[in-house]
């Protein structure tokens, strides 16, 4: 007797080589709709489902391979002689391969103006049901559902190798595909009903590339991108020049766009380990660059930079200048490209910046389990900002107040920014107290200090932050408010004439 290979696939790449390699090793080929029309139109002998079924297909196709005449093909183990003896009764004939891959939910969902009953009707039934049926009897069953697994298939079967690993590894991947399926099924139904944080939570990813190890040599890492990216995200970049990124190299980059994407006005952004060193907003790129970079010449050796315009050949000069990992923006000039790709370990990443930086949940993996919450998309505005001290911001403060804001939302807590001009100038990251983030800033602006302002991510629980920027020449300070000392930071801002600004809001970040 014959084999059987149940052909079945939306994706048709490669499928008409694959089932002649199989004709070609006696394999009866059983196909549905589109499939059999395209294998038979090459000339081969496959033979409808419904002729093994005795039954049409009905309901507009969506009922055709869900049958006992498939599903015990499928199911049978060939070991079993209780099993055998049934297929027997009921003549049902063993199934020995399955090549299915699925309707396509995931393309209708990316798909513009995709409606809801486009996406009900791309939500497979017979085909995860026919997977899992051949992955479950995986013993007995060969089930493919990648094409790129079609060449090895047919060299495994000529040499009559399509040994039990082989199947297990095949099985193997039809459940992580079909969970990834169900998993962005569930995510479009949780969207659609407004389930924020469901009993379960299921996500899933796609890999990128393997990485040469993780945050030190001695770990192992890959990258996986969400498979609906969010147009500006470093999953989405197009990388034009230089060797692959490493790990660390995706945390900076994709902190570096997460920052930039906060300005409007033309902006630099230059970080390392997560952190600012550097950002700058002017009237245009190069000038915002320069003060990027001029805000810590030393801690930008080395780092990321992220731009949110094109950059042309005058930017491309004061870049080359200077040894940077990698160079993020929208699009490069062909001076500007000729120019920096003449530094070999550059890395060049093109990104549009015209696009809103992924709204999606931030999961954080914990020993056991994940920690899942909204991303930090917090922002003020004028009329909620309050202002309790006896001296109020001058226009030119407010702007810089609000520049500054915007930046030490980005700076690992306890968080101090001084900023001046649309300029940072010191920045104190990841401190186990504030007053000693805001020494640290203080001491990287020095003489720059005077006239500056200051953003804090948190309140300040004593007023010892406030004295030392007052006494550093700090005119305005920017912070959430809310401590049951706020009164004692008003009363020594009030003694030195500095303005203090409550947004009402705090920016952790951990």
């Amino acid at each position: 007797m014959k084999k059987r290979a149940l052909i079945s696939v939306s994706d048709k790449t490669g499928i008409v080589d694959f089932a002649k390699g199989l004709s070609q090793l006696n394999y009866e080929i059983i196909s549905t709709g589109g499939t059999l029309k395209k294998l038979q139109d090459a000339g081969l002998p496959a033979i409808a489902v419904d002729q093994v079924t005795g039954f049409p297909e009905i309901l507009d196709g969506r009922v055709k391979t869900l049958h006992p005449f498939i599903h015990g093909g499928l199911l049978a183990k060939r070991d079993l002689p209780e099993h055998q003896e049934q297929l027997k009764e009921h003549n049902i004939q063993p199934i020995d391969m399955v090549v299915v891959n699925l309707y396509p939910f995931k393309e209708t969902l990316q798909r513009e103006g995709a409606t809801k009953e486009d996406m009900i009707e791309n939500i497979d039934i017979g085909g995860p049901t026919m997977l899992r049926a051949a992955a479950k009897n995986y013993n007995d069953v060969a089930v493919i559902v990648d094409p790129t697994d079609y060449e090895n298939v047919l060299a495994a079967l000529q040499e009559e190798n399509l040994d039990l690993s082989f199947r297990e590894r095949l099985a193997a991947k039809v459940f992580r595909h079909t969970a990834q399926y169900d998993a962005l099924i569930a995510q479009y139904f949780m969207k659609e009903t407004n389930e924020v944080f469901p009993e379960s939570y299921t996500v899933t990813f796609e890999k990128v590339q393997s990485l040469r190890y993780g945050e030190n040599p001695h770990q192992e890492a890959a990258f996986y991108k969400d498979p609906i990216t969010a147009p500006m995200s470093i999953a989405s970049s197009k990388q034009l020049h230089g060797k692959a990124l490493s790990y660390n190299n995706i945390q900076d980059a994709n902190a570096c766009i997460e920052m930039v994407a906060e300005y409007d006005k033309p902006a630099a952004v230059a970080v390392k380990h997560m952190n600012p060193c550097g950002i700058g907003v002017a009237d245009t790129l190069e000038v915002a660059f320069q003060k990027a970079y001029d805000a810590d010449p030393i801690s930008i050796f080395g780092g990321i930079v992220a731009l949110n315009q094109e950059v042309t050949a005058p930017v491309a000069e004061k870049l080359s200048e200077i040894f940077l990992e990698i160079v993020i923006a929208p699009h490069f000039t062909e001076e500007a490209f000729e120019i920096l790709t003449k530094k070999k370990n550059i890395r060049l990443l093109e990104l549009p910046m015209d696009e809103n930086v992924s709204i999606s949940n931030k999961l954080v993996s914990v020993n056991g389990g994940v920690l899942i919450q909204n991303r930090d998309l917090g922002a003020i505005n004028d009329a909620e900002l309050i202002v309790p001290t006896k001296r109020k911001p001058t226009e030119k403060e407010l702007e810089s107040l609000k520049f500054a804001w915007k930046a030490v939302k980005h700076v690992k807590s306890n968080a101090i920014v001084l900023a001046k001009d649309e300029q940072t100038i010191g920045v104190g990251a990841g401190q186990m107290n504030r007053v000693g983030a805001a020494k640290i800033a203080i001491e990287q602006a020095g003489e720059k200090t005077v006239g500056s302002v200051m953003a804090s991510d948190a309140f300040f629980p004593m007023p010892d932050t406030v004295e030392a920027a007052a006494k550093a020449g700090i005119k305005a300070i920017i912070q959430p408010g809310g401590s049951k000392r706020d009164q004692d930071s008003i009363d020594m801002c009030d003694k030195y004439g500095v303005a203090m600004v409550f947004t009402g809001m705090r920016h952790f970040k951990h």
